[in-house]
C-alpha cells in the first residue's frame, strides 16, 4: 500500500499540468458592440466582478473543465457563457428583451437565491472552496468549511452545530435546493448530512439577509446540490481511509440529466487503532457508520422551463458494550452497560422554473421528509465503597462500607415527518426595480416515545431540617412519555430591490410575516404572526482607483424569528394559552465595508448589533407540592461583534483567507428557577475570540498544499469548591426507606464572569497530487490529510473531575470537547472521468 502510494505520487509530480489559468471576459451590447461598463459577472465560482471602462474583467478558471459564467446589467437580459478548457479572452453579448441561444450562450432572467457573497448579508463557498477545506479527513463535511467563516464560533472536530455570531448553536438553519431541513445531521449533531461531493455550492446567511427566508435569529445555510453535467457523461470516484463516494452523471439528451451520488464510510480501522489510545473508545462494539445516497435530476423542457428533482436517504449508528470490574482505593466496582444509537433521515424536493416574460420568473417547489432516531441504552452496576472516617464517627454506620446495586435503561424513539411546499416570484421592472414576492407552508409532525428507568438523588429538605446537614435521599424513577404534537407553518414576504445604472447604489426593502399553529392531542394554540421588516442599503464608493478596484459600503437592519425546538414536547398541561405562545426573535443591524484590491485581494469589516428577545425556555415551579417545568417566552440577549476577512482570490500560486471575529454575548433569563447565573450571563458556548487562516499553496502546477489553523478563546468555566462528603438515604423500587444511609461526594460550583478554559489551536493539513490530460478526459487527485495536529498540547485547561462514591480526584483536568486526543491521518483519491 504505500509503495503503491509513493509511486502514484511521484506520476502525478512528472505528468501534472498547469489546472488554472485567468481569462479575459469583455461584456457588450450585441446590437452594436459598445462596451458595457458596471456589467456584472458572477462567476463560476459563486464570485461576483464589476466590469471595468472598456466592459472587461479578469477572472480565474480551471483548466481541466469547462465551467460557466453568467452575465446581468441593467435593462439587458441576463447571459450565460460557456468557457471552454482553452483560450484567454471571450466575449458575452447582452441583448436588450431578447432571447438569443447558441451553442455557448443562453439568455435567461434570474433566479431567485442565487448562491453569492454579499457584504452585509451572507459568504458563498463554491465548489472549489469546499473541494479544498471540506474533502478532508476522517470525516468530509461542508460544515467543516463553514466553520471556517467569519462569525462563526469555534465547535470543535466532531461538532455540526456551531453558534452563529452569538446565537444558540441549534438556531441555525439549512436549506437545500429551497427545502428546510430540521435535523440535517448524522451522529446528534457531530457531522451534517452535506457531503461536499454532493454540493454545487454553500452559503452561510448571518447578516440582514433577504425576507425570501425565515426560521432562524441567528444564521441561515443554504446549500446548492450539484446538477447533472449538460450534455456529456461523468463518473467520479473518491476512495479514502475512511470512505468510498461515488457520483454518477447521465445525460439523456441535451435537455434531460440525471446524477446519482452515494456515500459508504468504514471507521473500524480508526476504532482499531485507537482503541489502545483512548479509553472511551476501547468499548465500542458497531464502529460509527453512515450510509447516504442523494439523487439529482433535471430536465429543460425549453430555455424558459426547467424541472428539477432532489432527493436524500441516509442512515447512521454507533454501538458500545462495556463490562469490566476494577478495585481501587478501597472501592469495588462492577459494571455492565450496552448501548445503541440508529438514525435515519430522507427527503423528497421537486421543483419548476418558469420565465413567463423575458422579466419574469417563477418557481414552485414542494417535497416532503422524515427523520427518525433510536436509542436503545441498559446498564447493570454494583459497587462496595468503604466509609470514610469522619462519615463513620457522625452518623454511625453498622458496617465498613456499604454496597449499591442500581440499574438504569432507557428506550427511545423520535420521528419526525415534515412536508413543505412554496412559490416565489421576481419581476425586473424599468429603471432598475425587482419586484419579489412568495409563500410558504411546513408542516411537521413530531412523535417520541420513551421508557425509562433510572435513579436519581434529590434534596430532603424535612431530613434537611431534622438533622442540621444537607439531606439526600436515592430514589428510583420511572416514566413512559409519549408526544404527538403538530406544526403548522405559514410564511409570506415581498421584496423591493433598486440598483442604479453603473451599479454605484442599491437598496434592498422586505417584509416577511411568520405564523405558527401547534396541534396536539387534545388542544390547539397559536401564536400571533410576527412582522420582520427588512432593509439593505449599498453603496459603492471608489471604482477603479490607483490599486483600488472597489470600495463599497453597506448598511442594514431587519427583524428575524425561530421556533425553539423545545417546543416540540408541550402538552395540554404546559398552561400555554393562544398567543402566550411565542417565537423567537432577534433585531439585527449591521454595517460593512469592502475593498476590492488589484491583484485578487479583497478586504471585508463588518460590524453588528443583536438584540434577542421572546427567548423560550424552561424554568422549574412548584404545583401541587411537585416540581413541574413550565415555559416562558421572556428570554433576551444583547450580542455584538466585530467580524474581519482578508481574501486572495484564486491564483495560480496561492490564495486562501484569514479571518478574526470579536463576539460579546450575553443572555437573560428572567424567570429561571434551576440555574445560579445572575441577571446576565455569557452562555457556555460563548468564546470572545476566533480566527481562522485558510491557506492553498501550490508551488509547482500538480501540487496543492492546504492549510487550516484555528486560534479560538475559552469558553465559560465554573468557579468550583473541595469536594465533600454527604449522607444519601437509600430507597427501595417501591420509594421506601431500605435504613441504608450511604455517604456519597459532591463539591459546589457557581458560575463566574472572568473563568475561562484555555485556548483551542486546530490545525489540519492537506497535501494533494492531480494528474490531468487535456487531450483526454480523465481527472484524479491523491491527497494525504492530518487533523488535529496539536492535539497534544495541552491547551484546553479546566476542572478536574473526581469519583462521586471515593471522593477521589482525577490528577489531570478535562473539558467538554469534540475532538479526539490524537492526530487523525487520513488517505484520499479521487478519479473523474
Amino acid at each position: 500500500m504505500r509503495p503503491m502510494a509513493i509511486l502514484l505520487m511521484l506520476i502525478f509530480l512528472v505528468e501534472g499540468i498547469l489546472y488554472a489559468r485567468d481569462v479575459v471576459i469583455t461584456v457588450e451590447d450585441a446590437d452594436v458592440a459598445l462596451p458595457l461598463e458596471g456589467a456584472r459577472i458572477r462567476s463560476w465560482d459563486g464570485r461576483e466582478y464589476t466590469c471595468d471602462a472598456q466592459g472587461s474583467v479578469r477572472l480565474t478558471v480551471p483548466d481541466e473543465r469547462s465551467v460557466v459564467i453568467q452575465g446581468a446589467y441593467p435593462g439587458y437580459e441576463n447571459g450565460r457563457l460557456l468557457i471552454p478548457t482553452q483560450g484567454e479572452q471571450f466575449t458575452l453579448a447582452l441583448g436588450l428583451s431578447s432571447v438569443l441561444e447558441n451553442q455557448e450562450l443562453v439568455i435567461e432572467a434570474s433566479r431567485p437565491g442565487v448562491s453569492e457573497t454579499r457584504i452585509g448579508r451572507s459568504v458563498a463557498l463554491s465548489d472549489t472552496e469546499l473541494s479544498r477545506t471540506a474533502e478532508i479527513g476522517v470525516i468530509e463535511d461542508v460544515m467543516t468549511s463553514v466553520k471556517l467563516l467569519p462569525g462563526v464560533g469555534y465547535a470543535g472536530m466532531f461538532n455540526a452545530m456551531p453558534s452563529i455570531r452569538g446565537g444558540t448553536p441549534g438556531d441555525l438553519t439549512a436549506v437545500l435546493d429551497g427545502f428546510y431541513i430540521e435535523q440535517p445531521y448524522h451522529w446528534g449533531g457531530g457531522v451534517s448530512i452535506f457531503d461536499p461531493r454532493m454540493v454545487q455550492s454553500a452559503r452561510l446567511s448571518h447578516g440582514v439577509f433577504s425576507s425570501r427566508y425565515g426560521h432562524t435569529i441567528s444564521g441561515l445555510l443554504e446549500v446548492s446540490s450539484k446538477k447533472p453535467a449538460p450534455g456529456a457523461a461523468e463518473l467520479e470516484l473518491g476512495l479514502s481511509s475512511s470512505a468510498t463516494n461515488l457520483n454518477l452523471s447521465v445525460p439523456f439528451g441535451e435537455q434531460v440529466g440525471v446524477l446519482l451520488m452515494g456515500k459508504l464510510t468504514y471507521w473500524d480501522p480508526f476504532v482499531w487503532a485507537a482503541k489502545p489510545l483512548v479509553e472511551e473508545v476501547r468499548y465500542i462494539t458497531t464502529a460509527p457508520y453512515i450510509r447516504s445516497g442523494a439523487l439529482g435530476a433535471n430536465y429543460r423542457f425549453t430555455p424558459n422551463l426547467e424541472w428539477t428533482l432532489s432527493g436524500f436517504i441516509g442512515s447512521d449508528g454507533v454501538g458500545a458494550y462495556y463490562q469490566n470490574e476494577s478495585e481501587a482505593a478501597g472501592l469495588i466496582s462492577k459494571n455492565d452497560m450496552r448501548m445503541s444509537w440508529d438514525n435515519s433521515l430522507g427527503f423528497l424536493i421537486t421543483g419548476v422554473t418558469l420565465n413567463p416574460l423575458p422579466n419574469m420568473v417563477l418557481k414552485g417547489t414542494a417535497g416532503g421528509g422524515f427523520h427518525r432516531a433510536d436509542l436503545d441504552a441498559e446498564m447493570q452496576q454494583k459497587v462496595t465503597v468503604p466509609y470514610s472516617e469522619g462519615f463513620k464517627d457522625q452518623f454511625q454506620p453498622l458496617d465498613d462500607s456499604y454496597t449499591l446495586e442500581p440499574g438504569m435503561g432507557d428506550r427511545m424513539t423520535e420521528l419526525t415527518i415534515n412536508y413543505q411546499g412554496r412559490m416565489d416570484m421576481d419581476v425586473e421592472l424599468p429603471k432598475g426595480f425587482l419586484f419579489g414576492l412568495g409563500a410558504q407552508e411546513l408542516y411537521s409532525q413530531w412523535i417520541q416515545e420513551e421508557q425509562a428507568h433510572l435513579w436519581r438523588e434529590s434534596l430532603d429538605p424535612v431530613k434537611t431540617a431534622e438533622q442540621g446537614t444537607p439531606w439526600y435521599t436515592h430514589y428510583p424513577v420511572t416514566f413512559n412519555n409519549e408526544v404527538q404534537n403538530q406544526g403548522f407553518f405559514s410564511s409570506f414576504y415581498t421584496l423591493t430591490e433598486y440598483t442604479s445604472p453603473l451599479r454605484r447604489f442599491g437598496a434592498e426593502l422586505g417584509l416577511r410575516v411568520d405564523h405558527l399553529s401547534f396541534v396536539g392531542k387534545d388542544f390547539t394554540i397559536q401564536s400571533a404572526p410576527a412582522l420582520n421588516p427588512r432593509l439593505n442599503l449599498d453603496l459603492e464608493l471608489l471604482k477603479n482607483r490607483g490599486v483600488l478596484d472597489s470600495l463599497s459600503l453597506t448598511a442594514g437592519t431587519g427583524l428575524f424569528s425561530s421556533m425553539n425546538t423545545n417546543l416540540i414536547y408541550i402538552s395540554r398541561d404546559s398552561g400555554i394559552e393562544d398567543f402566550d405562545l411565542k417565537q423567537s426573535r432577534s433585531w439585527t443591524s449591521i454595517g460593512g465595508a469592502k475593498v476590492d484590491f488589484a491583484q485578487g485581494y479583497s478586504l471585508t469589516v463588518e460590524a453588528y448589533v443583536k438584540r434577542v428577545f421572546d427567548l423560550a425556555y424552561l424554568s422549574m415551579v412548584v404545583r401541587r407540592n411537585a416540581l413541574v417545568p413550565e415555559y416562558r417566552f421572556d428570554g433576551e440577549g444583547r450580542i455584538w461583534g466585530v467580524d474581519v476577512m482578508l481574501q486572495k482570490l484564486e491564483a495560480r500560486y496561492w490564495d486562501g483567507w484569514i479571518s478574526y471575529s470579536f463576539n460579546h454575548a450575553r443572555y437573560h433569563n428572567p424567570g429561571a428557577t434551576n440555574t445560579d447565573t445572575p441577571d446576565w450571563y455569557y452562555p457556555s458556548f460563548h468564546r470572545f475570540h476566533n480566527l481562522n487562516l485558510v491557506l492553498n499553496v501550490k508551488p509547482v502546477q500538480s501540487l496543492n498544499i492546504a492549510v487550516r489553523f484555528g486560534l479560538a478563546s475559552g469558553a465559560p468555566k465554573r468557579v468550583v469548591g473541595e469536594v465533600t462528603s454527604y449522607p444519601v438515604e437509600v430507597l427501595d423500587e417501591n420509594g421506601k426507606s431500605t435504613g441504608l444511609i450511604i455517604e456519597k461526594w459532591k463539591r459546589s460550583s457557581q458560575y463566574s464572569d472572568t473563568e475561562r478554559d484555555g485556548f483551542a489551536l486546530p490545525l489540519d493539513v492537506k497535501v494533494s497530487f492531480f494528474r490531468f490530460n487535456p487531450q483526454g478526459k480523465v481527472r484524479s487527485e491523491v491527497y494525504v490529510a492530518v487533523e488535529n495536529l496539536l492535539s497534544f498540547l495541552k491547551t484546553r485547561q479546566s476542572n478536574t473531575t473526581f469519583n462521586s462514591y471515593t471522593g477521589q480526584e482525577d490528577t489531570g483536568s478535562t473539558t467538554a470537547s469534540y475532538e479526539l486526543p490524537i492526530p487523525m491521518l487520513s488517505l484520499g483519491f479521487k478519479w473523474t472521468y
